[in-house]
């Protein structure tokens, strides 16, 4: 490019020349006082200067030129690399696809396997209902029998005779028969119950694993839509950008933790049947557990009606009640577990766990405790009185089983009450010292087998989680 331009300037440059000649002198060879005729012609800086400006125009191409390869260069490679991004995408959205399709294979063959555990489950219970009347039919010919043994005895104690004595014989060894026929009976329902549990306990855990299968394949998805929506993205940019797939909804914090999730905090779940929302999920070593209650500095009053426990208030990141109906929503299913945790101002710590079931509104959102063996003393300040189901009461729903007193409006806040003196961990908050009165002071947070009714505990906190979860804290 540069040597045509050279060439170009320089055939111009002659031809400048050669039609405006610098000067040319004529006369007239008749007659010798001819005058000089004297012709103006183009001067040569003239020149100069248009050759100097082709030249300087000649050097702007050329750069020209020079830069439009390079942004052609760097525009190949541009496009290079999009299109390495495009199919690396596009392996990835298969792979993707495939194993959303891998997911899909097991959750099915796991719901199959569901189906067959109900059915064994169903025989298993329909059997041990038989064994049950079985078992009825034959206590009854026992006590038949024994009715049987004991007048024959009485006959024979009055007058002996041989051949009674041989009757009351053979009437024992029939009743010993059919003692030993109702022992059998008894190891075999036995055992049958045991299938039963563990039929169901398997059955618990096939559940969790489709819940869980179903929610990789649903996360799949959302990747493998995410990832075509970069690549539409970067098409239109230029760029390709890579985005997190957000977390699936689980029903409880223990599911989270199945997921991976291992760090205390915030979380949004969705039980079944209701509509998500936040909790507190705190992530032991051993399992999640969602948090329902919080007191650790007064900052929150607990001294609210009916509709506030129901509904929860607070902040999730501080003191807070989670609500009756989303505490509700979560362990209907039953199987679950309840642990409180309490500190005084000692910062001396206490634990409680106990296994529960709580109603819905229907029942006033009953707390019923599941009696495992004898109460500790520890647990017996709930424990003892929620055997039989206590309704939840606040200052204006008196639902407590103290008839002249209403229990929340006597002490403070809502609990589930039984005759106002065991436990209320949602009374008002005390700073250390407390009241001097002892009237002001059970209207405190007390646990009575612990630390007393008239000691204002520092803080408790109250979760949940499926009894699978195994404390070993």
């Amino acid at each position: 490019m540069k040597t045509t331009l050279a060439t170009l300037t320089l055939c111009l440059v002659v031809l400048m020349a050669t039609g405006f000649p610098f000067e040319r002198k004529g006369g007239s060879t008749s007659g010798g006082a001819t005058k000089e005729k004297r012709v103006q012609y183009a001067a040569w800086d003239d020149v100069n200067v248009i050759a100097h400006g082709l030249l300087q125009l000649g050097q702007g191409l050329k750069e020209h030129v020079d830069k439009t390869k390079l942004q052609m260069r760097d525009i190949s490679t541009k496009l290079k690399v999009f299109n390495r991004t495009v199919t690396e995408l596009g392996k990835e959205s298969q792979r993707l696809r495939v194993e959303g399709e891998t997911l899909k294979a097991r959750a099915r063959g796991l719901e199959d396997r569901e189906g067959q555990v109900l059915n064994v489950t169903a025989e298993l219970r329909e059997k041990a209902d038989e064994m049950q009347q079985e078992r009825k039919v034959m206590g009854d010919r026992m006590s038949r029998l024994e009715e049987k043994v004991d007048s024959m005895l009485q006959g024979d104690a009055a007058m002996p005779d041989l051949n009674t004595g041989n009757s009351a014989a053979k009437n024992n060894s029939d009743a010993r028969s059919v003692q030993l026929m109702l022992e059998a009976q008894n190891k075999r329902i036995d055992d049958l119950m045991d299938r039963i549990r563990l039929q169901q306990e398997k059955l618990d855990k096939q559940n969790v694993r489709i819940r869980t299968l179903q929610s990789q394949i649903q996360q799949s998805k959302q990747r493998a839509s995410q990832r075509s929506s970069t690549v539409d993205s970067s098409m239109q940019s230029g760029v390709a950008e890579q985005r997190d797939s957000p977390v699936e909804i689980a029903s409880d914090c223990h599911e989270l933790f199945l997921r991976g999730q291992t760090t205390s905090g915030v979380y949004t779940i969705q039980p079944i049947n209701a509509e998500p929302f936040k909790v507190f999920c705190e992530m032991t070593a051993d399992g999640g557990w969602t948090v329902i209650q919080k007191r650790q500095d007064g900052s929150v009053d607990f001294d609210q009606l009916w509709q506030a426990y129901e509904k929860g208030f607070g902040n999730l990141n501080g003191e807070f009640w989670l609500g009756l109906e989303k505490i509700h929503s979560i362990a209907k299913a039953g199987d679950y577990n309840l642990k409180i945790k309490l500190s005084d101002w000692g910062d001396d710590l206490a634990s409680v766990r106990l296994p529960f079931k709580l109603g819905g509104q229907e029942t006033k959102y009953s707390l019923q405790i599941q009696e495992a063996g004898t109460f500790s003393t520890l647990e017996s300040s709930l424990g003892t009185d929620a055997t039989s189901g206590l309704p939840f009461s606040t200052r204006d729903q008196d639902n407590d089983q103290k008839n002249d007193i209403n229990c929340a409006k006597h002490l403070s806040g809502g609990w589930w009450f039984s005759n106002c003196g065991r436990s209320n961990l949602n009374g008002r908050y005390f700073q250390s010292p407390p009241p001097k009165q002892r009237h002001q002071r059970k209207q405190g947070i007390f646990w009575k087998t612990w630390r007393g009714r008239y000691y204002p505990l520092k803080s408790s906190v109250m979760m949940i989680a499926p009894a699978a979860v195994e404390n070993k804290s």
